[in-house]
């Protein structure tokens, strides 16, 4: 039974990368960071036999002798560090905590695999804002970093790291960039959640307006289930390489508002408000991924296109509050 170790493991990605791995015979081992808030997670939800195949510890990216320990202990044939401070307004706030967990965590993890002495293949779930405002649309493997925030800087630091590691070290260690991912399993925290959980609420008449910041900005959407497979698929291949992973689609914040409060019967136009204070100081006007990498070499096509993602979190989200279909 091959095993493998997940940081980030109760997060988006760990909960969809968990259940692919447990679906292919996987033994799983997820780090949890200590501070983590209990609330419920996936792994309470798994069936009895599953979760006797799952094995949580707790502990951080700042540890170097805690994951040594652990990569020790585990001696995992994969490692995918999702871990990470996610959130690029905090990363403007708190830089120096963002390069500690995005920057020299990983670091830090290929580290504890070095000293182990396993031959574990790594995998850094890298980012789109190593792009930042990119020279060229859609961007590939080679279109140069221009980052513009402490995440988009210190993800490009465990970038290069994680390509060091594999010059020099002989690491199977792979960099998935990713561009926004999405499912029911987002938190509020993401504008995509944002808005469906609001149409959910506004359908239940528990809520009557929906501020957002500009409407206009685009990104390439992806389902967060088809993104991980990608990341599995990446650690199965001859030898290591990058990979962008994103869909090759860019659909405007306004395109997704429309679908999403059309597919629950809404006039979206009743209902959102725009306010220049939302918009942040730096942002990125277009994100687009040219996946022709992944596809060619691993096989890999997202499965849901952006119709079905948004369509899937809108009714995941009237569910919560009782809809059993949605009125479109």
């Amino acid at each position: 039974m091959p095993k493998a170790l997940l940081t980030g493991i109760t997060g988006q990605d760990g909960s969809y990368l968990g259940e692919l791995l447990l679906a292919k015979g996987y033994e799983v081992h997820g780090l949890v960071h200590p501070e983590t808030t209990p609330s419920k997670t996936w792994l309470e939800d798994l069936p009895s036999e599953l979760r006797r195949a799952v094995h949580t510890y707790p502990g951080s990216l700042t540890d170097t002798e805690g994951l040594t320990r652990l990569v020790a202990q585990v001696q995992p044939d994969e490692v995918y560090n999702l871990a990470a401070q996610s959130d690029d307004q905090v990363s403007m706030r708190e830089p120096e905590l963002t390069a500690e967990i995005n920057a020299l965590g990983p670091v830090r993890l290929l580290e504890a695999i070095r000293r182990s002495g396993y031959p574990a293949r790594f995998l850094q779930a890298s980012s789109a804002q190593l792009f930042g405002e990119a020279l060229t649309t859609p961007q590939n493997e080679e279109t140069p970093f221009r980052p513009q925030s402490p995440y988009g800087y210190a993800k490009a630091f465990a970038h290069w790291m994680t390509i060091h590691y594999r010059k020099h070290h002989g690491f199977f260690a792979v960099n998935a960039i990713l561009y926004n991912h999405e499912s029911p399993r987002r938190t509020e925290a993401f504008v995509t959640r944002k808005i469906t959980r609001a149409v959910a609420l506004i359908k239940a008449g528990k809520l009557e307006k929906l501020t957002l910041g500009s409407l206009d900005a685009r990104r390439d959407w992806t389902y967060a289930g088809d993104t991980v497979r990608a990341m599995w698929l990446a650690l199965q291949a001859d030898k290591p390489g990058d990979y962008v992973v994103g869909s090759g689609e860019s659909h405007t914040v306004r395109e997704f508002v429309e679908e999403a409060f059309s597919h629950a019967g809404l006039d979206w136009k009743k209902h959102v408000e725009t306010n220049v204070s939302f918009v942040r100081k730096v942002d990125i006007a277009e994100t687009r991924a040219d996946s022709s990498r992944a596809r060619e070499e691993l096989s890999w096509n997202p499965e849901v296109d952006f119709k079905g993602l948004v369509r899937m979190m809108v009714e995941a989200d009237l569910a919560i509050e009782g809809f059993k279909t949605p009125t479109a």
